[in-house]
């Protein structure tokens, strides 16, 4: 076996894993059911601030050094960062989870958590509470192993993942900085596969001003915003495949005061995705040229960038992660097929970084973000145990270890 799992973690240390995690299973089942029942989509201080407390209250149970940072702003909940010591000469590791969803304030007395034929459905079960519930119990099993494989291990969960980590990424970068490699904790795909490789996101607000004029007295004093945005519109989604892998969608129109107005003005959101660095900053560069040649005459348009995470691309040695992630997943019974997908997460900035990284080690499930989110709760035990297996081959690998004498990546 190429990563040498079985050495590095030996059959009876993965067995006791799975059954110690399997014990806690009513337990984890138990805390799904009390985070999920909590409102905390991103703008929702207080119910992100909740999930918070009881992330940090955990790890500080299981031996994290925790420290908790408020947003300075004073608008989003706080980034909870908890540090483990360990094996001397060991890697460094981060872990990323987050506490927000993308739900809003009554979501949760609409449809709360429910566990029937095996299936969990609720605000966030699988984005990412499943997720953050399988770091936590896997890490709680890992220590519970003896000494911690790591130099240090640093834990982050933090309060704005679904809004493009504004407050988050600085805390998160100055962990990457000093890490050998970087674990994300979303849950797994529907079909089960981890992800290696993401699409990177800029999110942009293209502004249109144009004149207001009464449409049926004196049009041609108009300078139409709606005209102006329907050019746009179209310039806009014809970036999609322009550039492998790019896509750019205008999601969302808002213009105009009245039919017999010529509107003044009209705001476009925009999602704009690319599989690569190199194909991102094209369409970007596009984006912009877009907005400084506008079709109606004397409207102006501007492109803001709101949120930005670059391409998580698969680098070299994050195969040897993945290679790890499956051998230990064969050994436990099931398959953990290496995949790319289209959202981003919080392993975009890391991997953007250059370190070394794997997402989608949480539960299995889908349909994020809709009413009809799910996870399968099956998947909770053998994935958890998963993870906690990772750690340990990872924190043990001498390959790995040796990789911060190497400061290529």
């Amino acid at each position: 076996m190429a990563t040498g799992s079985t050495a590095l973690v030996a059959d009876d240390e993965l067995a006791a894993l799975r059954d110690r995690i399997g014990a806690a299973e009513p337990a984890l089942l138990a805390d799904l059911a009390r985070l999920v029942n909590v409102d905390c989509g991103s703008y929702d201080r207080d119910g992100v601030n909740e999930i918070a407390t009881w992330t940090a209250a955990f790890l500080a149970r299981i031996g994290g050094e925790v420290t908790r940072h408020e947003d300075p702003a004073g608008r989003l909940g706080d980034t909870v960062e908890a540090v483990f010591r360990g094996a001397p000469g060991g890697p460094r590791a981060l872990l990323i989870g987050h506490t927000d969803t993308v739900f809003p304030l009554g979501t949760v007395a609409q449809r709360p958590f429910r566990l029937a034929g095996g299936i969990a459905t609720g605000p966030g079960v699988t984005d990412m509470k499943a997720g953050l519930l399988a770091l936590l119990y896997g890490l709680e099993a890992v220590r519970a192993q003896g000494t911690l494989p790591f130099e240090r291990l640093t834990v982050i969960a933090n309060p704005d993942e679904e809004i493009g980590s504004p407050v988050s990424t600085p805390h998160v970068r100055r962990v990457a900085a000093e890490s050998d490699l970087a674990f994300v904790l979303e849950c797994a795909r529907a079909n089960g596969d981890i992800v290696s490789s993401r699409k990177g996101v800029v999110d942009y607000v293209v502004t249109i001003t144009g004149r207001e004029a009464h449409a049926g007295v004196e049009p041609e004093k108009g300078r139409s915003a709606i005209l102006e945005a329907a050019h746009q519109v179209v310039g806009l989604h014809a970036l999609t495949g322009r550039w492998p892998g790019v896509t750019c969608n205008v999601g969302v129109i808002e213009a105009g005061t009245r039919s017999n107005v010529v509107a003044g003005q009209a705001v476009l959101q925009v999602d704009l995705r690319a599989t690569d660095r190199a194909g991102l900053e094209a369409a970007i560069a596009a984006i912009q040229a877009l907005a400084a040649t506008p079709t109606v005459p004397d409207v102006v348009v501007t492109a803001v960038e709101r949120h930005r995470h670059w391409p998580m691309e698969k680098l070299a040695r994050s195969a040897r992660l993945v290679e790890h992630a499956q051998a230990l997943a064969g050994r436990l019974g099931f398959a953990a097929r290496d995949a790319a997908t289209g959202g981003a997460s919080d392993a975009n900035t890391t991997a953007g970084m250059g370190v070394p990284t794997l997402d989608g080690l949480g539960p299995i499930g889908g349909l994020d973000h809709s009413p009809d989110e799910w996870l399968d709760a099956s998947s909770i035990v053998p994935r958890t145990a998963l993870f906690a297996a990772l750690l340990l081959a990872t924190g043990r690998d001498p390959e790995i270890a040796a990789w911060r004498a190497d400061a290529s990546r």
